[in-house]
C-alpha cells in the first residue's frame, strides 16, 4: 500500500521536529566540547569521535520514535531504508576537526527529502547556540527571526569564504579560486557548515566548498533558497549530491560559477 502526499507530514512539521532533534544532538556534543578526545580515522582520513557517534545515535532514535517508516542516511552509520518516501540526512558534527580543537564553529546538520526533493534544512551550532533553518514555502529562520541573504551586487564588494584554501587541487580549479579571491573584497576561512550559514544570514556573500558529501550539503539547498539565495555544485546544478557546493546571495551566483570555471 502506497502513501499519498496527504498522508505525509508537512514541511513545517518536519522542520519543527528537526530543530528539536538538532538541539538534543547538540547538547550531547557540548558534553565533550573542549575536552581532549580520542578519535578514529575513517577510510577517507577524516576523524570520528565518540561525540559524533552518540549524537547521530540520538538523532536516529528520535526520528524512529516520531516518524517510523522514514529513511535515514547518516555520516557515521550509513543508510537505513524506510517504508515511506521521506529520508533524513544527518551529519552529527560537521567540522569535527574544529570541534576537537575547541573551536565553536562546528554544527549539527539535518536535511529532509520528500520523494527525493529537499524540503527541510537545519544547521545548528551548539557552542554558539545559533540555529539557521528552513522549510520549503515556510522561509528561513535565524534563531527564530527571518533570515535573508545580502543584497550585494558586485564581486568587488563580496566576502568570499571557504573551509580550506589549500584544498583546491592544482590546475583549473585552483586557478579559478585564485581569480575569484582576487575579485572579491575579502577572503576568509570561516568554513565548514558555518560558512554556508553566514551566506544565508547576509553576513557573507559566497561560500565555496570543492568537496562535499551529501550530509555536508543536505540542509543548504533549502536554507539558501528560502533565504533568497542559491546553493549549487561547482557546475551550477542545484543538488546536494554534486560532490561540491557553492552558496551565494543569488545575485552573484552566475559570476562565481563563471569565474571558478574560467568562462
Amino acid at each position: 500500500m502506497t502513501s499519498s502526499s496527504s498522508d505525509l507530514p508537512s514541511p513545517l512539521v518536519l522542520l519543527e521536529s528537526a530543530e528539536r532533534f538538532a538541539r538534543e544532538a547538540g547538547e550531547i556534543t557540548l558534553r565533550y566540547f573542549g575536552r581532549r578526545l580520542g578519535f578514529e580515522a575513517k577510510a577517507d582520513g577524516s576523524p570520528v569521535t565518540l561525540a559524533d557517534r552518540e549524537a547521530e545515535t540520538r538523532l536516529r532514535e528520535r526520528i524512529a520514535e516520531r516518524f517510523p517508516g522514514h529513511g535515514v542516511l547518516g555520516e557515521e552509520f550509513g543508510e537505513s531504508v524506510g517504508t515511506l518516501p521521506i529520508r533524513w540526512i544527518l551529519d552529527p558534527i560537521d567540522g569535527t576537526r574544529s570541534f576537537m580543537r575547541g573551536v565553536p564553529l562546528y554544527g549539527v546538520l539535518i536535511g529532509v527529502e520528500v520523494e527525493g526533493e529537499p524540503v527541510v534544512g537545519v544547521s545548528y551550532f551548539p557552542a554558539l547556540d545559533e540555529m539557521v533553518s528552513a522549510a520549503s514555502g515556510v522561509g528561513c529562520r535565524w534563531n527564530g527571526s527571518d533570515a535573508r541573504v545580502s543584497s550585494t551586487l558586485h564581486l568587488r564588494d563580496a566576502a568570499l569564504l571557504t573551509t580550506d584554501p589549500v584544498a583546491f587541487p592544482a590546475g583549473p580549479l585552483e586557478d579559478g579560486w585564485n581569480r575569484l579571491a582576487a575579485a572579491c573584497d575579502i577572503t576568509r576561512s570561516w568554513g565548514d557548515a558555518y560558512g554556508h550559514a553566514l551566506v544565508a544570514t547576509g553576513r557573507a556573500e559566497i561560500m565555496v566548498d570543492p568537496v562535499l558529501s551529501p550530509w555536508d550539503a543536505a540542509p543548504f539547498l533549502t536554507i539558501l533558497a528560502e533565504a533568497g539565495g542559491m546553493f549549487t555544485d561547482l557546475e551550477g546544478t542545484a543538488t546536494v549530491r554534486g560532490g561540491s557546493g557553492i552558496s551565494t546571495n543569488g545575485h552573484l551566483h552566475d559570476a562565481v560559477v563563471k569565474t571558478l570555471s574560467g568562462g
